[in-house]
């Protein structure tokens, strides 16, 4: 009954004069369980004391009526009856055949109960929690003098812990649940201070911020069932197990579990689907981890997953709550309480499915929750867990494009559940699930600046933006630690490829050819990958291309010589968001080629530095789309992928010139990356570069009709050939586009009319000059060469 996970120091249960055991029993079968064991000396076989025992329900009122008041010092036990389901193949879990007895078989009924004394004895034992004499249990709650009453429930809250500790014991720790969440903390000091500071401040009656925070907290705590989490798994694991074959990093689990005994964990995934948190969550309780609390959109509260999912661990949080001061507190107080009782947690930090295949950019609200129970000191520390959930196929990335060119989302409810589980029948290859390099959030966030300490000035600017930017720095750092764990999947590569053959089919062996070079690349590299040798046979290549068709994001002709393989009309969209999810390993060698690209147009003896120059715009102009590092960091990586293409390349340069044979060095590597890589993101630049430039500079843009604006007209642009593929008609590219042009003060009307305007142009002019390289790009590649032969 002590907190945390220590244990009483034996000194303390020497010889104890009496002991009060705190018995927790439901029916009066438990109460004769738990009676026959103490008489029959279950005390003294348990902690070797003769003592005389007297029992106390552990309920708050028995207790303060009859242990707080107490003078002498007994040792109190916490005593339950464990009930368990039926063994099946040497484990014990609720199935959903056990529900034909109308009982929980963790919670039976009564009548069960004398039904499985006497047919399955096996099915109970008597548990008993960690003792604690009653002197330890008020110096544990130091506030409990003159509150009897708060003290009374606090041993109950110690208790019903205790007793928790003692059955995962048994059953194992992915069946760690918290109890009495919102009790605690409605009864914690330094929680009741804030809601009074609220009170004083805003003029609200205390009752009634009290009244607020307890609706917020019951809004709030996820209330966890064994049984819910049980037959939940079992219903949800066929309808995903049809589907994909689930391919997890068991080394990186082995070390999250050495870390879980001292640190709660944070898994921070990719959300590319609806079923990440299934497919994680299977993970995790196939390898006994306890349940994740998952922080869950309200869009998925509807029934009957809403309530499905609160039991299962969910906490629903309002998506705004702007200057709702109560509410924010209560946020905050429920973050701390589970990060302090060391109970881990989950959520997808970019703030919402991915509609383009790649990583978005993080939202902080969360991050910035955790970094503040690290400055009260509230936590030691937390370590967070980069996850990768790569799908080699998405049964509904069909919705998800058709979102990005103006679509509507549908509303989550009974209708699109269903059409979801009839979707899942579809088999959908490998889903690789990745953990990357685990974070110490303190180490970080100090390494970034963060004074972690609860200032008393909390309107200080300068420890406010040191606080932001640290939050931010680290959300980048768990970003990376993702992309460095995601593998290229076979339609990754696929797809990479075939898109960047312009409105022409392939067939197999010209396929197999184009894929060789970065296949070898990518081996060179040693860069995380899946089954992407199958890609060098004929045959299996021939089932990757297959199930593409089935999926039809790839056409296939049959009535020549050979079959010919494209990608299917109007599914770029779904192509590219199978090459976005492992694009990212190849921006570099993309950025690389145009910046020499753009090098050898410039005068000898000046190719260098504008190659350089070159490069770093490059990726000023992708940073709203892609995480660089610092440019020392970036300057060596692109320095790397240089001497991949020419290892003779420092002595070539020594002098100061690029060269052109520089080019035929990039052809004779056998691909070309910058029309594959980055012409989408690109284009989308220019779309929105060129309406700007179209606009009166003096008057205000509105965000929202600027993109339903560029989405009309890069279908025109499209249509006209001026934009080379579907793809790049994408409202989340857009979007991004926009941030860029904010970024270089192109959106807000000027002081000076003509010098906007003049910037704005000269913006489209530099993008139309990127995509002419990248077309000029793309002629290099041998895949296209190809089609002029």
């Amino acid at each position: 009954m002590l907190d945390h996970d220590s244990r009483l120091p034996e000194a303390a249960l020497t010889a104890p004069q009496s002991v009060v055991a705190l018995v927790d029993a439901a029916s009066p079968v438990e109460r004769e369980l738990v009676g026959h064991w103490l008489a029959e000396g279950g005390i003294t076989q348990e902690f070797g004391t003769s003592a005389p025992v007297t029992q106390i329900d552990l309920d708050a009122g028995a207790v303060t009526d009859r242990l707080v008041g107490r003078s002498d010092d007994p040792l109190v036990v916490p005593v339950r009856v464990l009930w368990l389901p039926p063994e099946r193949d040497g484990v014990r879990r609720t199935t959903f055949s056990d529900l034909l007895t109308l009982s929980n078989p963790r919670k039976p009924h009564r009548l069960m109960q004398r039904r499985l004394l006497s047919k399955a004895p096996d099915r109970h034992l008597v548990l008993t929690g960690q003792p604690a004499r009653l002197s330890e249990l008020r110096a544990n709650n130091p506030g409990s003098a003159g509150a009897p009453e708060a003290f009374g429930r606090a041993i109950v809250r110690a208790g019903t812990v205790a007793l928790e500790r003692a059955e995962r014991a048994v059953i194992g720790d992915r069946y760690k649940v918290p109890r009495l969440v919102a009790e605690e903390i409605l009864d914690s000091p330094e929680f009741l201070r804030r809601l009074d500071a609220i009170a004083e401040g805003s003029g609200i009656p205390s009752r009634e911020v009290y009244r607020r925070a307890e609706r917020g907290l019951r809004e709030l705590v996820a209330a966890q069932s064994r049984l819910v989490s049980d037959l939940f798994t079992q219903a949800m694991r066929p309808v995903h197990a049809s589907t994909w074959k689930v391919d997890s990093d068991e080394s990186g689990l082995d070390r999250l579990r050495s870390l879980n005994r001292r640190y709660p964990l944070v898994f921070l995934p990719s959300h590319r689907s609806y079923v990440d948190a299934f497919v994680l969550g299977d993970i995790l309780a196939r390898n006994d981890f306890p349940p994740n609390h998952v922080i869950g959109g309200a869009n998925l509260k509807f029934w009957p997953i809403g309530p499905i999912a609160r039991r299962t661990g969910t906490v629903f949080i309002r998506r705004s709550f702007g200057d709702d001061e109560v509410y924010k507190a209560v946020v905050e107080e429920y973050f701390a309480y589970l990060l302090t009782k060391r109970f881990n947690l989950e959520w997808y930090f970019e703030g919402g499915r991915t509609r383009t295949g790649k990583l978005r950019p993080p939202r902080y609200g969360l991050l910035n929750y955790l970094a503040a129970a690290l400055r009260s000191k509230r936590i030691d520390d937390v370590m967070l867990i980069p996850v990768s959930i790569t799908y080699e196929r998405l049964n509904e990335i069909g919705a998800i494009a058709d979102e990005q060119t103006g679509g509507g989302k549908q509303a989550e409810g009974l209708t699109w559940l269903a059409r979801y589980v009839r979707n899942q029948q579809h088999s959908a290859g490998h889903v690789y699930v990745r953990f990357g390099t685990p974070l110490s959030a303190r180490e970080r966030l100090a390494a970034h600046g963060d004074p972690l300490t609860a200032h008393s000035n909390p309107e200080s600017e300068e420890v406010v933006e040191r606080e932001h930017l640290a939050v931010q720095r680290l959300a980048f750092e768990v970003a990376c630690g993702i992309n460095e764990v995601t593998p290229i999947t076979v339609n990754a590569l696929t797809t990479l490829v075939l898109l960047g053959v312009h409105e022409r089919a392939l067939t197999r062996g010209e396929l197999r050819t184009a894929i060789s070079p970065v296949l070898g690349y990518i081996e060179r590299r040693d860069l995380p990958r899946g089954e992407l040798a199958t890609l060098r046979d004929d045959h299996r290549l021939a089932v990757v291309l297959e199930q593409l068709a089935v999926a039809k994001v790839v056409t296939v002709y049959r009535g020549g010589l050979e079959p010919v393989y494209a990608i299917h009309a109007g599914a770029h969209l779904e192509a590219a968001f199978y090459r976005n999810s492992a694009v990212h390993w190849f921006v570099n060698r993309a950025i690389l080629e145009l910046a020499i690209l753009t090098a050898v147009e410039a005068s000898e003896g000046d190719q260098l530095r504008v190659g350089w120059e070159a490069a770093y715009r490059l990726r000023d102009l992708l940073k709203f789309e892609f995480f660089f590092p610092e440019r020392a960091e970036f300057t060596s990586q692109l320095t790397a992928e240089m001497l991949l293409v020419d290892p003779e390349w420092h002595r070539r340069t020594a002098a100061g010139t690029v060269g052109s044979e520089i080019l035929a060095r990039l052809a004779e590597s056998g691909f070309m990356m910058a029309h594959r890589v980055l012409r989408s993101f690109f284009d989308a630049q220019l779309v929105v570069a060129e309406r700007l430039a179209s606009r009166d500079p003096v008057l205000e843009i509105d965000r929202k009709t600027l993109i339903d604006e560029c989405l009309h007209v890069g279908k025109q642009m499209l249509l006209q050939q001026r934009l080379h593929s579907p793809e790049s008609v994408s409202s989340e590219l857009f979007g991004s586009a926009l941030k860029l042009a904010d970024n270089h003060g192109l959106l807000e009307p000027s002081d000076d009319p003509a010098d906007l305007a003049a910037r704005r142009s000269r913006f489209a002019a530099e993008l139309r000059a990127i995509s002419q390289r990248i077309s000029r790009a793309a002629t290099l590649d041998p895949s296209n060469r190809m089609e002029a032969l």
